[in-house]
């Protein structure tokens, strides 16, 4: 249950009776009724209030529940009275102005408002007095209703109440549920904004105690309400935690992978050194055959910059040392075309990293295309990585993918084929990349991620066919961790 729903099932055992019991020596609701039109008749006689055209009987079929023998069923408006004298704000700058907005819903709480000089209030408002109920009319904005705790001005929106009830009983009332259920049934044919009249208003039943109950009722009320927000915060706080629960669990799950902790390591597997003097070989027959262009060395990896232990088989290195991270050649926006070979920018590669697809609107010719894969295009098995927007999201690239990419706004990761693309993905997705990516980011303008910083950047390296596990664990635990969101 959640503590809107366990407020709301309090308070309808309030006006139920079920929540205190009932004292025979309190009297009747019959008894204060009549004590209620008495003062109204005298009222009507002083010219104080105007006389009101009578209100229906209510039928035995209209009481919506039992309530106690020494309550009575009563229509609204024969025990409260709309106030309806209207004053020109100018005359009354200083005074506080309520509207609807100033009222929390479903709290009977007055939040923060202002003057109606500050608020420049223009239009003609009702004057209230401390101790009556502000009640909004308007069908949007229903179940805010307050206790003014001062004179002051509401708007056009609310409806002044006055009543010889108990101010926090009649409250409590005007925000239950069967209060606002008829209230709904009587409005159902509207449409747009309809504000609530005075004969809707004057027809709703309300479960009248006596007064010194209404008053017992109130006191139980506040006596729970205490509990209630103290559930509330218990409540808030295991939703927090059942909201981040998935998010975290795949965070730690994607750090046990890359630390070598979600799979067992098999010595018949080989280790990352075999595996890097394999993709260094590899390296140089290709910048020997003009493929790829011979980088500088990166520095050795010292003790003090490993983010944290790996098994013995596997090795820490540098990502330029074991892909090969590349841009795409200038594409003008003159190049651009309704049709052709797709062009995708940084969205669209986000996109695609998320959900497999993209709706692109983008795209260039085939001539060139075929111009630009003299130097190279996206193959299957590399990765693409957004550089712009948020930074790191990873597509694989397919084999029926034809595409292009933006420069600067997209990197691609040439693959040769000795690292899973799958598990270079998901240590994109790691915190240990987030946190890299994210030190070098501090402090610019735009965060970026450049080619010059990508290559520097630590993978833990672990033999290939343990790769094939460690992707093969994680897409059997995140798909369970997906399901729980």
């Amino acid at each position: 249950m959640t503590p809107q729903e366990l407020k709301n099932s309090i308070l309808q055992l309030a006006i139920q009776g079920k929540l205190v019991e009932q004292r025979p020596e309190e009297g009747t609701a019959e008894e204060l009724y009549k004590q209620i039109q008495a003062e109204k008749q005298a009222l009507i006689k002083a010219g104080k209030i105007k006389k009101e055209k009578p209100l229906s009987e209510i039928a035995e079929d209209e009481m919506p529940f039992e309530i106690p023998e020494s309550w009575m069923w009563v229509r609204l408006l024969s025990v409260v009275e709309i106030a309806t004298n209207l004053v020109q704000p100018t005359e009354y700058h200083d005074y506080k102005h309520i509207a609807p907005d100033n009222i929390e819903k479903g709290t009977g709480k007055l939040l923060q408002c202002r003057t109606v000089a500050e608020d420049k209030v223009v239009s003609a408002n009702h004057l209230f007095y401390r101790g009556q109920i502000i009640y909004s009319k308007i069908r949007p904005l229903l179940r805010k209703a307050v206790i003014a705790p001062f004179d002051g001005l509401c708007s056009a929106d609310m409806y002044p109440l006055n009543t010889q009830l108990n101010s926090a009983f009649l409250l409590h009332f005007l925000l239950s549920d069967t209060f606002n259920h008829q209230i709904a049934l009587a409005m159902s044919s509207r449409v747009k904004m309809p504000k609530i009249n005075q004969d809707e208003l004057g027809k709703v039943l309300l479960p009248l105690p006596p007064l010194a109950e209404q008053m017992r009722i109130v006191a139980k009320i506040e006596e729970l309400l205490p509990l209630i927000e103290r559930y509330e915060k218990a409540w808030s706080r295991l939703e927090d935690f059942n909201k981040r629960f998935p998010v975290d669990m795949q965070k730690s799950i994607l750090q046990l992978a890359i630390q070598g902790k979600l799979v067992e390591q098999r010595p018949e597997e080989g280790t990352g050194e075999e595996l890097y003097k394999q993709i260094q070989a590899e390296k140089q027959a290709l910048i020997k055959a003009g493929k790829i262009k011979k980088e500088k060395p990166l520095p050795e990896i010292a003790e003090d910059e490993i983010p944290f232990e790996i098994p013995s088989n596997w090795k820490w290195v540098h990502w330029g040392e074991v892909i090969n991270i590349v841009s795409a050649r200038r594409v003008h926006q003159s190049d651009w075309k309704s049709e052709g070979i797709p062009f995708y920018r940084a969205r669209e590669i986000a996109k695609l990293a998320e959900n497999g697809y993209v709706e692109n609107e983008l795209f260039i010719s085939q001539e060139l295309f075929d111009e630009f894969s003299k130097s190279g295009v996206p193959q299957p098995g590399d990765l693409m990585v957004t550089a712009v927007g948020t930074l790191g999201k990873t597509y694989i690239v397919k084999e029926d993918d034809h595409f292009y990419y933006k420069d600067a706004s997209v990197i691609c990761f040439e693959n040769y084929g000795h690292i899973l693309p799958e598990y270079l993905k998901y240590v994109m997705q790691s915190e240990m990349m987030n946190n890299q990516i994210r030190s070098n980011s501090s402090g610019t303008t735009v965060a970026t991620l450049t080619m010059v910083r990508m290559v520097e950047y630590f993978l833990p390296l672990p033999p290939l066919a343990e790769q094939k596990r460690i992707v093969a664990k994680l897409e059997e635990l995140l798909t369970l961790c997906e399901k729980l969101k």
